[in-house]
């Protein structure tokens, strides 16, 4: 498998005083490479919301960064060979000259991967620089109280797949990011626990197996809310990511708010009824036992594991659906109260529904709209929004992945 990227040096470049001229003016180079690297693709991302976006032109890079043409056009030649940016045939010319030639990210050239274990899946997902899927991998199991080491040896084996398949179509591998359900050091990467999965004080990334690829660890509703900055979002938000269990993240000016160790946006546990049910985290009446999925189907007379698609069905039944529209309710009025609790106290007013509650949204909303209504102080003057994800299912996967790209774009002078 190919990992990192490798740099030769050239005959010339001797090394040198890190404060002399040779080692300013590299570091001037990688600093130039990055900006023309970001304006090529923030400029892709702007096309994503606004479909009238033309791809910017060598002349529309130097605009955007200061940079001389001349110097824009050394540096976008360096990316184009690297294969991280790609030229489209070149556009009718509106003026006299050379007619403009748009640069977009390059496609299937370097990859990046997502990589998840849940409750009830296994997942793998394949990202290139243009935001493709170019492969993909999901399998359904019950893995609460499962072995770490066979789950994620599990794991570890599809991903080795799926790397193995990318590289034999000529792609190269950045590196993969781990979404997991619970609680994640940011700084080591360990897991602390897991309550869902029943795991607790785990290195998860030596039993995945994957020695050859650098595997960093993250929460998973953290990885789904990054897969939302695609989209049409406002720059800070809180993202829900409902399941069998219910995580959040808070998204502060485009980036995550992560605090000391990443362990904020456990939404899942603030108690919304302290006489409430038992929680698998120890404490009574966390919100994960009264709008968890499985505490949904399970109060609309449902088996635990089944399909979401049964619960749907039954809310659209208008004869036998009351059971299912009451435990959806029920739901909502808690999710409602929690969610009430976090505007108040961070001021983000707009809460975007993911997981199964992007599916479950049209009836949820009065109830919740209600709660963060009557809840919230703010209201009166900027009234909370809630909307559905559009970072589509398994949005850990599309996040964990672009994460790997975005940090092959912040620094692309390795690649090349």
């Amino acid at each position: 498998m190919t990992a990192e990227p490798t740099t030769t040096p050239s005959a010339s470049a001797a090394p040198a005083d890190p404060g002399g001229e040779a080692s300013r003016q590299h570091t001037l180079r990688e600093r130039n490479l990055r900006l023309v690297a970001r304006a090529v693709y923030d400029a892709a991302a702007a096309a994503g919301t606004r479909p009238d976006t033309v791809p910017p032109s060598r002349a529309d890079v130097a605009a955007a960064t200061g940079l001389t043409r001349a110097t824009v056009s050394t540096l976008v030649d360096r990316l184009v060979a690297a294969r991280l940016v790609a030229e489209l045939p070149p556009a009718p010319a509106q003026r006299a000259g050379r007619p403009a030639v748009p640069l977009v990210p390059a496609s299937r050239t370097v990859v990046g991967l997502g990589l998840e274990v849940n409750v009830d899946y296994l997942g793998v997902r394949v990202l290139d620089l243009a935001g493709e899927v170019v492969a993909e991998h999901v399998e359904r199991g019950a893995f609460h109280d499962a072995d770490p080491a066979r789950t994620l040896g599990r794991l570890g084996a599809l991903a080795a797949d799926a790397v193995a398949d990318v590289e034999a179509a000529g792609m190269r591998v950045a590196g993969a990011r781990l979404a997991l359900p619970g609680l994640v050091d940011a700084r080591t990467g360990e897991l602390e626990v897991a309550p869902n999965l029943g795991w607790s004080s785990l290195d998860p990334v030596p039993l995945l197996g994957l020695r050859d690829l650098p595997v960093r660890v993250a929460n998973e509703a953290k990885l789904a809310a990054l897969a939302e900055l695609a989209g049409d979002v406002p720059d800070s938000f809180l993202h829900v990511s409902g399941d069998v269990g219910i995580g959040a993240a808070i998204v502060v000016d485009r980036a995550l708010f992560l605090a000391e160790r990443g362990w904020n946006g456990e939404v899942g546990h603030v108690v919304v009824d302290p006489a409430g049910p038992r929680c698998t985290c120890g404490a009574r009446g966390c919100l994960e036992q009264y709008a968890g999925k499985e505490a949904v189907l399970r109060a609309a007379g449902l088996p635990a594991d089944a399909p979401l698609a049964d619960l749907l069905a039954r809310l659209d039944d208008e004869d036998g659906g009351g059971t299912a529209r009451a435990a959806v309710e029920r739901a909502a009025r808690a999710l409602g109260s929690a969610l009430a609790d976090f505007v108040n106290l961070t001021g983000v007013s707009t809460i975007v529904l993911g997981g199964v509650y992007t599916e479950l949204l049209p009836w949820l909303a009065p109830d919740v709209h209600a709660g963060l209504t009557e809840r919230v102080l703010a209201a009166p003057f900027a009234a909370p929004d809630v909307r559905a994800a559009r970072g589509g299912k398994f949005a850990a996967l599309t996040g964990g992945a672009r994460e790997v790209l975005r940090d092959v774009v912040a620094d692309p002078a390795p690649w090349g």
